[in-house]
């Protein structure tokens, strides 16, 4: 069977289909000097025929771009319009200059949507269907033909090069559109320009493995050639570095054959350093491929780990027993949507690690290898999957591309060592995109998906998550359980997780928690059912349920994530949770939340902007002192003047000492049972006007947490007008807010009024970027709304609406 699936990536490299390029030297970006244009053309020619200066052929306009670059880098988020669903253009002219006689030049695509075509000039040379997994196009041919053409003289020796990327609604495809998140088109990941000598490496497969007692380790790689030049022999190397860079081990291999699967290396390596999620110990595999006096290095990175799913019992890695930590992770960030940079992308795993974090599903398709080297090198456990999400089966076109889709995936991250996990599937009991919506189809392509992955990797596991009838097919096996949100009570949540714990044999639980509209707060909370009361997760119930119950305060979440991790502390048997998500993220199904079209569970906004939750998981799940007062993003709370109000502290140290108005309310100790806060709340009295509160933590080193708010006694009526402010931020930058008052002047402070900005001057808004502060709708947080403005050195005017309020005006310079 490895024989035949390296046949398959040495035949799919050559036809473009789904390979990566090893990490090799001469691989270029590239991300500049490009043209887009969001739609269609009448033919390829109209992107390269000439063109002067004042004709019709001007039009039409294109609109300089870098890459990565997303259709829908705004409009997923605004809040009057469906996002963008059709083609686009990309062209750009290429400077050759291959190092290797006679040697290749490949395009290689990290990922785009949702279906490509690629041009070299006229010549179509390329094509892919599906928006997540890498893959590359040979233009070698192609140049070196418009090159020798007429044509090439008017390009001064540049190559004309044309993309097209389409993500038009197409039921034949995966994922779904009715899939909770966008299908975005763009060339959203890296496009690389690779230079290849004659004979190249075009695939490794590294399997390390451990004996019983993790004292040996054995070590197999093979890999195969791209030779489309058909040369017959060839000198190969294998070097093997561990962590420091040190040669544990090499192998010359001579003379050889590059046209195949070659098995380079088969070796024991006693006492191997191991990979776990504290110490990630990476060891690296270099291979050089010598032809023709040409010479290529391709390497990749591995770890010796070993894991297993205990039947009905915990998760083991290296043979302890380890709790999965974990969060969820779209690919979508403030402003550029799915076209996230490395930088941008280092930034979010960081943050997900400095939380706690072990363990991330990544929702719900194949991801960036960017991303699985970071979970490589910081220890983040993986589930990866691919993405047939809702919808039901379609034909055999759409089935083939499910079963590429999965065969791509774990070929091109097989050597990552943080995957434990291939899933096939998401919430595969939702039907609708077809009329008939038959268990049978869907359980038939689930068997052949689950058998093909295990052929294509015997040491993983399989998983899906929500599609109870298909449960007994996979080895890992994810329900629906949203104790406090969609489902339930927070409470009831042990309950509900050992019920299902019961019904499979391997049970890990993905997807739980809570909406949070970043900066609202609630003095009192409530939950969304009665005890005892369950509705199901569908949209149709338990999303317009919550809209309408649910206060979406970050209050509530903090304490339904607290009692979740309470609980997962004293659950023996379970093998872990994933919180879902970690960052916000865009969706077209979710047109009425506080902020349009964003779900907004994550703990962190679209643009990493921090709420209150990412604290509590730190509580929990860190081990270097932390404390936290709950409220930083409250800067007016309310109640009677002798009221007493609840302050919350979340740390991770052994006590903690509260100081209100520099007076001490004691010292309380860490419990993590004792909820809510782990026992670290007092129940204090607050003055009219300023307040500060300041927690002092035990410890080694002095640690504290300090912030000032405004204490409102006064009572308020209904919304009647905006008092509206200006403050000037970085340069350039003015932050407009508006706080609902009532016919008094008296701040409302419940409110929840939507809220829409306008602007009308030399200024523009700082819009359509799916957080509570970027959009130019948004509801009320505590009866303020807030919004940006870029003065562009001139004057603007910016008005506040909301229905059944006086609409006010600010001058903004």
């Amino acid at each position: 069977m490895r024989r035949i699936i390296a046949l398959l990536v040495m035949i799919c490299f050559v036809a473009g289909t789904f390979a990566k390029v090893p990490v090799t030297g001469n691989k270029i970006r590239l991300t500049d000097n490009w043209e887009f244009l969001r739609q269609d053309v009448g033919n390829i020619w109209e992107l390269v025929r000439p063109i002067k200066k004042g004709q019709p052929e001007e039009q039409p306009i294109w609109t300089k771009v870098t890459l990565p670059h997303c259709f829908n880098a705004e409009d997923a988020v605004d809040p009057d319009l469906n996002y963008y669903q059709g083609p686009g253009w990309y062209k750009t002219r290429l400077k050759l200059d291959n190092p290797y006689p006679d040697g290749r030049m490949v395009l290689e695509f990290e990922g785009a949507g949702q279906k490509t075509d690629v041009y070299v000039y006229m010549t179509k040379v390329g094509s892919h269907v599906g928006g997540y997994d890498s893959w590359n196009v040979d233009i070698t041919d192609a140049v070196r033909a418009f090159l020798a053409s007429k044509d090439a003289e008017r390009f001064g020796g540049e190559i004309p090069l044309s993309i097209r990327c389409d993500n038009t609604r197409d039921a034949e495809m995966i994922p779904s559109d009715l899939s909770d998140f966008n299908l975005y088109g763009g060339i959203y990941r890296y496009l690389n320009l690779v230079y290849l000598p004659e004979v190249s490496v075009a695939s490794l497969r590294i399997e390390p493995a451990l004996d019983t007692k993790l004292k040996k380790g054995m070590l197999k790689v093979s890999g195969t050639f791209y030779n489309p030049a058909d040369v017959r022999e060839a000198l190969v190397e294998v070097t093997v570095k561990n962590v420091k860079g040190e040669v544990v081990s090499t192998r010359t291999l001579d003379k050889i054959t590059p046209l195949g699967d070659l098995d380079m290396l088969d070796i024991q390596i006693d006492k191997p350093q191991l990979w776990d999620v504290d110490h990630p110990v990476l060891y690296t595999c270099e291979v050089t491929v010598t032809a023709n006096g040409q010479k290529m290095t391709a390497s990749e990175r591995f770890g010796f780990r070993s894991f297993e799913f205990v039947d009905k019992g915990p998760f083991m890695l290296n043979g302890k027993r380890l709790l999965l930590r974990g969060t969820h992770r779209h690919e979508d960030h403030a402003g550029v949507a799915a076209a996230m940079t490395e930088e941008q992308m280092i930034q979010e795993m960081k943050m997900m690690k400095e939380m706690g974090v072990n363990f991330i599903r990544l929702g719900h398709y194949q991801q960036s290898e960017i991303i699985l080297n970071l979970c490589d090198e910081l220890g983040i456990l993986v589930w990866e999957e691919i993405p047939w999400c809702r919808g039901g089966v379609g034909n055999e076109t759409y089935r083939g591309q499910a079963k590429r889709m999965l065969t791509n995936m774990i070929t091109q991250h097989y050597n990552h060592p943080s995957v434990i996990i291939w899933g096939l599937g998401n919430e595969n009991d939702w039907p609708n995109d077809f009329p008939e919506f038959e268990q049978r189809e869907i359980r038939s392509l689930m068997s052949e998906l689950n058998t093909l992955a295990h052929h294509l990797d015997a040491e993983r596991k399989t998983a899906i998550r929500r599609c109870a009838f298909c449960s007994d097919i996979v080895d890992v096996y994810s329900p629906s359980i949203w104790a406090g949100w969609y489902r339930g009570v927070y409470t009831d949540y042990q309950q509900m997780s050992k019920e299902e714990m019961e019904k499979v044999k391997h049970f890990l639980h993905v997807e739980w928690g809570g909406d949070s509209h970043a900066g609202r707060h609630a003095e009192a909370t409530a939950p969304i059912r009665k005890e005892g009361e369950s509705d199901g997760d569908a949209a149709l119930n338990g999303s317009a349920l919550v809209l309408k119950k649910g206060d979406w305060s970050e209050s509530y979440i903090v304490k339904l994530i607290d009692w979740h991790l309470k609980e997962q502390e004293n659950m023996p048997w379970l093998t872990g949770a994933a919180y879902w998500p970690f960052k916000d993220f865009s969706t077209p199904v979710r047109p009425d939340n506080p902020v349009p079209y964003m779900n907004q569970k994550g703990v962190v906004e679209r643009d990493f902007t921090k709420k209150e939750s990412y604290y509590v998981f730190q509580s929990y799940w860190t081990e270097k002192p932390m404390v936290h007062i709950y409220g930083h993003g409250w800067p007016v709370r309310w109640g009677d003047a002798d009221e007493e109000k609840e302050v919350l502290v979340y740390s991770n140290c052994p006590s903690v000492e509260l100081f209100v108005n520099g007076q001490s309310q004691g010292i309380r100790k860490r419990n993590s049972q004792d909820f809510p806060a782990a026992g670290l709340r007092w129940n204090v009295k607050l003055a009219k006007g300023q307040n500060t509160l300041r927690a002092v933590a035990a410890g080694k080193e002095a640690l504290a947490d300090e912030l000032s708010f405004e204490y409102q006694t006064e009572k308020w009526g209904k919304e009647h007008a905006f008092r509206v402010t200006s403050t000037p931020k970085e340069d350039g930058i003015v932050e407009v807010e508006a706080q609902l008052v009532d016919s008094n002047g008296i701040r409302c402070l419940d409110s929840r009024v939507f809220v829409s900005f306008d602007i009308a001057g030399d200024g523009e808004l700082i819009q359509n970027q799916g957080t509570a502060t970027g959009s130019r709708k948004v509801q009320a947080r505590n009866g303020r709304a807030q919004i940006r403005v870029r003065t562009q050195g001139g004057t603007s005017y910016v008005a506040v609406k909301a229905d059944k309020v006086q609409t006010s005006f600010i001058t903004v310079q």
